[in-house]
C-alpha cells in the first residue's frame, strides 16, 4: 500500500523499470510461449502496482496527509 508521495514515486519508477525489462524480453524471447512464461509474473506485478497507485491517487491529498500523521 502506498502511503505517501515518495512511495508513489518509487512505485512509478519500479513500473517503468519492469516495462523496460519486458520490452527487452519481447525482442530476446525465442518464441511467444517463452515470452509468456517469462513475462507473466512481471505483468502481474505491474497490474498490482498500478492498482495501488490508483488507490492512492483516489485519496485527496489532505486525507493522505492525515493518514501519514496517524
Amino acid at each position: 500500500m502506498i502511503t505517501n508521495d515518495l512511495e508513489l514515486q518509487g512505485t512509478q519508477e519500479r513500473i517503468a523499470f519492469f516495462c523496460k525489462l519486458l520490452a527487452q524480453m519481447r525482442t530476446a524471447a525465442k518464441s511467444p510461449k517463452e515470452y509468456e512464461l517469462y513475462s507473466n509474473s512481471y505483468l502481474a506485478e505491474i497490474e498490482k502496482m498500478n492498482a495501488e497507485i490508483l488507490e492512492y491517487l483516489k485519496q485527496p491529498a489532505v486525507e493522505a496527509q492525515l493518514a501519514e500523521a496517524a
